[in-house]
């Protein structure tokens, strides 16, 4: 594996990757990776011949009061696991070179970004779709994998895609979960014990909505009524949102069918954690 940080040199090797008929898979990641970004890189390694990983922290994404100089860095520790699941070239590139002196070009995909994640967090998805457009431009890439438990954002990249005509195959992957049923996040090292323990209010919320909808429960003020209560149970949460909306256009429905999505959003503690589920699935 190749530990790359200069934007040229990648994009050339990508650039002769493909005119030698080789098929380029990249996974977008944050740094700081778990359990969820390497099965992402391992689907990849199935998915091409030249697989791209790339850790940035990117600022656009993250808000005035947010976590971007707390959040974790450990280049090291991230290039042995990125190693260990067969990436070819780890593309990490500096904020200068990404953003550099005068910028000024933003991607903004409208309506999907509104709501959720993004009524909260104001400008986050358009630091999202900026710097995935700058990466997919950069390594030009056939496949492009991200997971689940990011599902506004995945479906906001797919938007992003379709609208730009970019000739990129967008793939959800399941959301990997820790063995109590906590999603996998990068943000779960910053968790005390109690609050580790009070976390898992989330998981037990998704099952008890999905046991009831299952019994015939489909409206979803009722739904979201019974998560509020669950997640209400904790000392040190405070609930962001909880909705029902469709998969594809993220809009509010009065009813669950299969297209359905849980999202929610809750602080335990200091700690933002997110995670959905489709209603009428296994979670």
């Amino acid at each position: 594996m190749e530990i790359i940080s200069d934007i040229v040199k990648v994009q050339n090797r990508c650039v002769e990757a493909r005119q030698s008929g080789k098929r380029i898979v990249l996974v977008p990641t944050m740094g700081s990776l778990h359990e969820g970004h390497l099965s992402l890189m391992r689907e990849g390694r199935k998915r091409g011949d030249l697989l791209v990983a790339s850790i940035f922290v990117n600022p656009t994404q993250f808000g005035p009061k947010e976590d971007f100089a707390a959040y974790p860095r450990d280049l090291k520790r991230d290039a042995e696991l990125a190693r260990e699941a067969g990436t070819d070239i780890l593309f990490n590139p500096s904020m200068e070179s990404m953003y550099p002196n005068g910028y000024k070009t933003y991607v903004n995909v409208e309506g999907l970004t509104k709501t959720l994640c993004g009524e909260s967090r104001p400008g986050h998805f358009r630091g999202v779709t900026t710097v995935v457009c700058k990466l997919f431009n950069i390594v030009q890439p056939h496949v492009a994998l991200f997971g689940r438990k990011d599902f506004q954002q995945l479906t906001v990249l797919r938007r992003m895609v379709t609208d730009l005509n970019l000739p990129i195959e967008i793939v959800g992957m399941p959301t990997v979960r820790e063995r109590d049923g906590l999603a996998m996040s990068s943000r779960n090292a910053f968790l005390s014990a109690e609050e580790r323990k009070q976390s898992l209010a989330l998981i037990d919320a998704l099952r008890q909505a999905r046991m009831a909808a299952r019994h015939g429960e489909n409206h979803t003020r009722r739904l979201v009524g019974l998560v509020r209560e669950r997640i209400g149970r904790e000392p040190d949460a405070q609930i962001d949102y909880v909705k029902i909306c469709h998969g594809e256009t993220l809009e509010s429905v009065d009813r669950v069918d299969a297209h359905s999505v849980l999202l929610l959003a809750v602080r335990i503690g200091r700690t933002r954690l997110i995670d959905n589920n489709y209603i009428l699935e296994e979670v």
